[in-house]
């Protein structure tokens, strides 16, 4: 991989798409479903761009590191019983749905038909412009950072 490649091209491009969840739908289930009972995980992509606050409950596992830990974190989510993993970065139209495709390959390969590999619709940057009650739900939220966008 030489510099002027971006960060994935050194891992396969995945063969699925996996699916796509709505910010709405993602807040329902933040409000409604207790954390100890939550069968589903936000994953949080971003690195470099890692500002402005997280949609909360929100773990951080930067895509660039993603691939060669997602035999791992599968095993993890599928022991635990999550049924559904959400991930997002900024717009979820890159890193999101690149790693939405690698989980829902790993999946398919396990044969499982109980976890889904989801992408949120708009990203952070959808859910904090999306005004006061989706911004309530974000730790860290730092206004300057989405007035700047």
């Amino acid at each position: 991989m030489t510099s002027t490649q971006p960060w994935h091209a050194a891992y396969p491009a995945p063969q699925s798409t996996g699916g796509e969840i709505t910010r709405e739908k993602v807040l329902q289930l933040l409000k409604t479903v207790p954390l100890t009972e939550r069968d589903f995980i936000l994953v949080d992509l971003r690195r470099n761009d890692f500002e402005g606050g997280t949609i909360r409950g929100s773990i951080n596992l930067p895509a660039q590191s993603l691939y060669p830990t997602l035999p791992a974190l599968y095993t993890l989510w599928k022991k635990a019983g999550v049924k559904r993993v959400i991930f997002y970065c900024g717009s979820s139209r890159g890193r999101g749905s690149r790693a939405t495709g690698w989980l829902a390959d790993h999946i398919a390969q396990d044969g499982n038909t109980e976890m889904d590999s989801l992408a949120l619709v708009g990203g952070i940057k959808g859910w904090a412009a999306a005004g006061e009650e989706y911004v309530e739900w974000m730790d860290e939220y730092d206004e300057k950072v989405w007035k700047k966008e």
